[in-house]
């Protein structure tokens, strides 16, 4: 007995000393009802509203108070509850955050946070009530990616024009590299993405990093400048979404360049798990990383898995690899869910990097090296339900495949002609059929592994050959979304209508048509 109170005498002695030395942050979330971002009197605090310092999460009290941790660079931030929003700028980004950074950012190329001096007495966070259905649209971009304003341009005028005053989404995600090295291209590309007109949430990537680092600590410091913390979480009716930055950078070695790799660490792992103890069993929790999931270490997958796995409902996104795929990680994977976890790896908006010949309008076509237009996703939730559709830039909703076979068939070659499908955001769970005219029967097409896309080796092909314009694309790939089969072997001389129609793991059916003539 007289031992633990000696030991919970040091302990008070020692949390007093700690706040002495300014180790803890305090303040109040609190509803800034003129939307000056100033508590005045009369502005009250907001109970069980959730802060957190990158580790740490804690709620607030009746009265909208928290206190947490702090160090020398310390990232401070509210977590979006439901029926609430946070300050939102000019250009559409939420300002959530408080950085602590008394001393401001060492020397980077592209400059990092200015001193913050001392911490402030109390760091406010306001918030802004608004309605929030169980039912709601986020619209989702793969690397932007612009090298310079010449391509910041390409986006504005292939993707966010027709975005602009959309009433689909309620909010938008950018899953990480949304520059490419140049991180001054960062403003106007975000007063470009602005003008759409809804929030944006910015994920870090590897082309967003501040590359002269030595380390992994200060990599992300212009980051800190533009977007704030680099990593974080927001909730938005029943779903969660936690921001992850899975890029570690090891920065130069031995004399060599730095290199960048797919993880977590420690603290990011505590900040998950410290925050889904918050989070009720029956809402979605969702992921937004740049890097796959398959890139992380195993040991950190498992234990991100076995944060995950209480949970019925959840759903991962990543983009990075400049190509459109789905892979559902089960048992063999250390998924301990009922269901598998669906990860999405999304489709681009600058497609192969803003490669390939320019059209008309001088965008270059960008195709993806899977044969995939780039484009973007909608991600649709309604309760326990979700639905995701991919988006060809400047093509119709319904453009969802391409369809493979020669203009003209000889009679006596019809049951060796091969038909192939790429259907752009198809997976393991989608089902591909054709026909050929109305009343014809429809054929079950079977999945093609090891085959790259028909049109995109003919656009390398013609590239080589004629020296077309525009940078050179990519080397094509297996495309992991191609199906095939074989024509009926019976069709009559004449002009035939082929058609494909698939239907994916939503039940969204898709419905497109080719000619040919058998001669």
């Amino acid at each position: 007995m007289r031992k633990g109170m000696v030991l919970t005498g040091l302990l008070a002695l020692l949390t007093l000393v700690w706040a002495q030395q300014g180790a803890f942050v305090e303040g109040v979330v609190y509803h800034d009802r003129n939307q000056n971002g100033v508590r005045d009197s009369g502005e009250p605090g907001i109970p069980n509203v959730l802060v957190s310092n990158q580790r740490e999460v804690v709620r607030t009290d009746s009265k909208g108070r928290y206190r947490l941790p702090v160090g020398e660079d310390t990232k401070i931030f509210v977590i979006k509850p439901r029926g609430w929003r946070t300050a939102i700028d000019s250009d559409n980004v939420p300002r959530f955050y408080y950085i602590h950074k008394p001393q401001g950012s060492p020397p980077v190329r592209y400059r990092g946070v200015a001193p913050t001096g001392p911490l402030p007495a109390s760091v406010d966070f306001p918030l802004y009530p608004q309605r929030e259905s169980e039912r709601f649209t986020v619209l989702m971009f793969g690397d932007t990616q612009p090298r310079d304003l010449r391509e910041v341009s390409y986006i504005a005028h292939d993707v966010l024009r027709e975005l602009i005053g959309t009433r689909e989404a309620a909010f938008g995600i950018v899953l990480g590299d949304v520059v490419f090295d140049d991180l001054t291209v960062m403003p106007p590309l975000i007063q470009a993405i602005g003008r759409i007109g809804i929030p944006f949430y910015y994920v870090l990537g590897n082309h967003d990093m501040n590359y002269d680092s030595p380390d992994d600590e200060h990599s992300d410091e212009t980051w800190e400048r533009v977007f704030g913390p680099n990593y974080y979480a927001f909730q938005y009716g029943h779903v969660h979404f936690l921001v992850l930055d899975d890029v570690v950078w090891e920065g130069a070695r031995n004399g060599q360049r730095g290199r960048y790799r797919a993880g977590l660490g420690e603290r990011q792992i505590e900040f998950i798990r410290n925050y889904l103890q918050y989070v009720p069993r029956q809402h979605w929790v969702v992921l937004c990383m740049h890097i796959p999931m398959w890139e992380w270490p195993e040991e950190e997958r498992r234990a991100v898995f076995e944060l995950l796995a209480p949970f019925p409902n959840t759903l991962s996104f990543s983009a990075h690899t400049h190509y459109q795929t789905q892979r559902f990680f089960g048992a063999a994977d250390g998924w301990q869910g009922r269901q598998p976890h669906l990860h999405w790896n999304a489709v681009t908006v600058c497609g192969s990097w803003w490669t390939g010949a320019p059209d008309p309008t001088g965008i270059p076509h960008t195709t993806m090296r899977d044969g995939t237009p780039n484009g973007y996703l909608w991600v649709s939730f309604d309760r326990a339900k979700f639905r995701i559709r991919y988006q060809a830039s400047r093509r119709p909703a319904d453009y969802q495949m391409n369809i493979y076979l020669p203009d003209a068939i000889p009679q006596a070659q019809l049951a060796e002609t091969e038909v192939l499908v790429n259907v752009f955001a198809g997976s393991e769970r989608s089902v591909v059929e054709m026909r050929v005219g109305e009343q014809g029967e429809w054929i079950r097409l079977q999945p093609v592994q090891g085959r790259v896309d028909p049109a995109y080796a003919e656009l390398k092909r013609l590239e080589t050959e004629y020296k077309l314009p525009g940078r050179a694309l990519p080397g094509a790939m297996p495309c992991p979304h191609l199906w095939g089969g074989r024509l009926p072997a019976n069709l009559p001389r004449g002009t035939h209508v082929l058609y494909v129609r698939t239907t994916d793991m939503f039940g969204q059916t898709f419905v497109d048509r080719r000619l040919f003539r058998v001669e």
